[in-house]
């Protein structure tokens, strides 16, 4: 094993030690702030420190059973030992590996998944919509809720904008990879003469603001205006001004939501949309600094950059940040993202298992 990993594994160790100590203390159990954040801390810790004990004691059952090499009668038993606690060592020490693997604080959060049409017009409209069905199902296939938030239809059909809140078990940790510009290639439906044209829609993937990092917003820099929702709705939506739209003022950041039928409600939702995305943005900065000299910037969530191309006439989709291409556009546009973020993970794990062994 890697020096530097064993040493952090002993800091680890002497850390949980320090912990289970400290959390039958009854002074630190009267503390219930300090007692739920050392027990969060304990619940981190465990897995590896479990995982690391099992490796020491596969350790030092090869040291014991290597001393009964020199006795003829136990030297085949020393043998089967050492072979077996050696399966164990190699079976255990890629899991510590991965255990280790800095982990992203965001992972367990919910997220507001924003989808804009770019260029291509009508078609890229057309095309926001499918990707939204295809997240919807994907959303379904796993569990996770979600919850329109706003919407700006396009005239042919789609949207030129959609943000949709989707809550549930490790959502950020499986969608974060999406962030990006997706490209498109295919015949639109109002082409006649068959040409394959190439349209594009940007997505946005914002972690949702909790109450213990949100970004403190001065109600001074907001202009608050009130609409009247479109889309569906019955006549409600043409009877009250329920839709609120929040621009904030030294950003120019616009967020509006139309969805719920009480302008109340509408506020309350805009303004966490707000906090999420000034967030994001200040998670970019930070983020794009760390990974200036990365070739790899899987996790980076840099909406600029070209991130797939989903090909409809050779039903192919191609991940241009890991060469990654499927013919199964159609399992894709079905909900099985499974197919593209699987092999996104594994990379980004690959990638931070070599940064930790050079650390």
């Amino acid at each position: 094993m890697n020096e530097r990993i064993r040493a952090r594994l002993e800091q680890i160790r002497d850390r949980f030690e320090e912990i289970t100590g400290l959390l039958a203390d009854p002074e630190v159990q009267n503390d219930s702030d300090r007692f739920r954040e050392l027990g969060r801390e304990y619940a981190q810790l465990e897995p590896v420190a479990d995982c690391y004990r099992k490796y020491l004691a596969a350790e030092e059952e090869i040291a014991t059973a290597e001393e009964m090499l020199d006795d003829p009668e136990m030297a085949e038993l020393a043998r089967e030992s050492i072979d077996e606690a050696r399966r164990r060592l190699a079976e255990l020490e890629p899991e510590l590996q991965r255990l280790l693997l800095p982990r992203d604080p965001n992972d367990e959060r919910n997220v507001y998944l924003e989808i804009r049409a770019g260029t291509g017009g009508a078609e890229a409209a057309l095309f926001a919509g499918d990707l939204l069905r295809a997240y919807l199902r994907h959303a379904e296939r796993k569990g996770w809720r979600t919850e329109l938030v706003s919407e700006s239809t396009g005239e042919a059909g789609g949207y030129k904008e959609v943000v949709v809140r989707v809550s549930g078990k490790g959502v950020y940790s499986r969608l974060k990879f999406e962030s990006g510009v997706h490209r498109v290639q295919r015949v639109p439906q109002t082409e006649s003469q068959g040409r394959i044209h190439t349209s594009a829609v940007t997505v946005a993937i914002l972690p949702e603001a909790e109450a213990i990092d949100q970004i403190e917003i001065d109600t001074n820099e907001l202009r608050i205006d009130t609409f009247r929702a479109s889309g569906a709705g019955g006549q409600h939506v043409n009877k009250t001004d329920s839709a609120v739209r929040i621009t904030h003022l030294p950003t120019g950041i616009v967020v509006e939501c139309q969805d719920e039928r009480s302008q109340h409600k509408n506020k309350a939702r805009a303004l966490a949309l707000l906090q999420a995305r000034l967030l994001d943005a200040a998670r970019s900065e930070q983020a794009q600094a760390r990974a200036a000299d990365r070739k790899l910037q899987v996790g980076r969530g840099d909406r600029s950059e070209r991130i797939r191309t989903y090909n409809f006439p050779q039903n192919r989709v191609t991940d241009h940040r890991i060469n990654l291409t499927l013919y199964k556009l159609d399992e894709v546009m079905e909900g099985d993202l499974d197919l593209v973020i699987e092999p996104l993970l594994r990379e980004y794990q690959a990638e931070q298992l070599a940064e930790l062994s050079a650390a």
